[in-house]
């Protein structure tokens, strides 16, 4: 679970080091909300997997069922 959280905050790391040259390049006013939009969206991805990472909210529903027939096989 963690290697997921890790190499999702890489993937976005290396989205934003790809479009951070063309942002400035913007012209129109909807090109500047494009960004805006895609930055936004991008800063909300980070943290809610740095929130998932540093264990302050709960995994996916999916990640938190593996986990529950894990302590299940243990007991």
């Amino acid at each position: 679970m963690r290697t997921n959280i890790i190499l999702r905050l890489l993937l976005v790391g290396f989205f934003l080091y790809i479009a951070w040259p063309m942002i400035p390049q913007s012209t129109s006013s909807l090109e500047f909300l494009f960004w805006g939009c895609w930055l936004l969206f991008a800063f909300v991805f980070i943290g809610a997997n740095l929130a998932t990472l540093l264990k302050m909210s709960r995994p996916p529903v999916m990640e938190q069922e593996g986990i529950n027939k894990k302590k299940l096989r243990s007991h």
